[in-house]
């Protein structure tokens, strides 16, 4: 194995002890905190102590997928080009997911450590995130959503409900993400490898807010599996994809800005397009709402007094065009539309009320996606020796567990 890689401008020194990265999505630092006070967290209160405590902001839009891959690649959307989860695919004309690995611009750390021999392995909670995060990769790689289908020629693994002694979990559920750690420590003690990423689910954070008794009960069990992988003697790193934020008024109801129905009725059905990128196959706990929407202008509008338009909108905070975008957010101009909108801390964007289903909201919204939801965390059980004067982002998290731990 050779003793360091370059991936997409980025040295990283290979692991000499074996490497745990967790995302742990919609993780808003306040869950950990309020755990911490009830007293059912002491891994994460140890690591103010004997570890390092920082946070850093994540990628606009703060959404899952545009983040993993971030977090994986060490760079931007611009330069690996996965800007959403949902996007307007220009070549075919249509609205597709981003989880094909086609959209994938460029390579990851994991495939790369691998390709230099390091033994790598992935387990990621929902199967949307597995093709791409797996990318070229020679190694272990699965989701918890899809364990049961997993083989030695795809995965890199077999029989894994056996070999993790748990069932095949719900999809809207905590085990989710429990089958993760679950999976990442039966890993630790029978593969070893030298580099692990573990990637949850928010169905939890999008339920409940911080320190409420199923937010405590979450991150307790994480706590558990952590300290067991703290136990075996891994470094771990631990960040998130996004935050997560009511987006609720005072009595707890949806405040939702149904873009599209408010831009037909001022310019024209045919004037502008909405797309939500919050959007993928799991939709019952959010409704495919979230504070960043993108819009398609067609070519006989104007741009500019759209623009201007939705930005006097209430519940509206920034509306860029498309090189303001690009340039602020690290985004790749040709996959975000004519115009990127963000809502306030407790606003979502929608389309039009008869396309978001809001049956299986079961507890007031909570949701991500804008600038609200930026800030994150970056946790690791050793002492970090990080860059002074710069500002930290979420996929800093592996150069920062590779080259800068004491």
């Amino acid at each position: 194995m050779r003793k360091d890689i370059q991936v997409n401008g980025h040295r990283y020194q290979l692991p000499t002890a074996p490497t745990v990265i967790v995302c742990i999505d919609g993780c808003e630092q306040e869950y950990i905190n309020l755990a911490v006070q009830a007293g059912v967290a002491p891994f994460f209160e140890s690591l103010a102590q004997r570890g390092t405590v920082l946070s850093g902001d994540c990628v606009v839009p703060s959404f899952t997928n545009p983040n993993n891959l971030s977090i994986v690649t060490g760079v931007p959307p611009a330069i690996h080009g996965i800007c959403g989860n949902f996007f307007f695919d220009t070549e075919t004309n249509a609205e597709v997911l981003m989880n094909n690995a086609r959209y994938l611009r460029a390579p990851t750390v994991l495939a790369e450590a691998a390709r230099a021999g390091a033994s790598v392995a992935v387990v990621t909670a929902k199967d949307k995130l597995r093709a791409l995060l797996g990318h070229r990769l020679e190694g272990i790689c699965f989701s918890a959503e899809k364990a049961n289908e997993a083989t030695l020629a795809e995965n890199g693994i077999e029989d894994v409900l056996a070999k993790v002694g748990e069932p095949l979990p719900s999809v809207y559920s905590a085990d989710l993400s429990e089958f993760v750690f679950a999976a990442g420590v039966y890993l630790m003690e029978t593969t070893r490898p030298d580099l692990m990423y573990l990637s949850t689910t928010d169905y939890v954070q999008h339920k409940y807010a911080p320190g409420t008794p199923e937010a405590n009960a979450f991150y307790a069990m994480m706590d558990s599996y952590l300290q067991r992988l703290d136990a075996m003697g891994a470094v771990i790193g631990i960040t998130a994809d996004h935050g997560m934020n009511a987006k609720t008024d005072s009595v707890g109801k949806a405040n939702i800005l149904f873009l599209q129905e408010w831009l037909d009725s001022r310019f024209g059905h045919t004037a502008a397009r909405v797309l939500l990128p919050i959007t993928d196959p799991y939709v019952a706990h959010h409704g495919a709402l979230g504070s960043y929407a993108t819009v398609y202008v067609s070519p006989d509008a104007d741009v500019a007094a759209i623009q201007h338009a939705i930005a006097a909108v209430p519940g509206i905070e920034l509306v860029l065009d498309k090189a303001q975008a690009a340039e602020r957010f690290e985004l790749p101009p040709d996959r975000i539309g004519d115009l990127v909108v963000v809502s306030e801390r407790l606003t979502v964007i929608g389309t039009t009320s008869a396309r978001h289903d809001l049956s299986g909201l079961d507890a007031p919204l909570r949701s991500h996606g804008g600038l609200s939801e930026q800030k994150v965390p970056l946790l690791f059980n050793r002492a970090v020796a990080a860059p002074t004067g710069q500002r930290l982002r979420n996929f800093d998290i592996l150069r920062l567990a590779l080259n800068h731990v004491s």
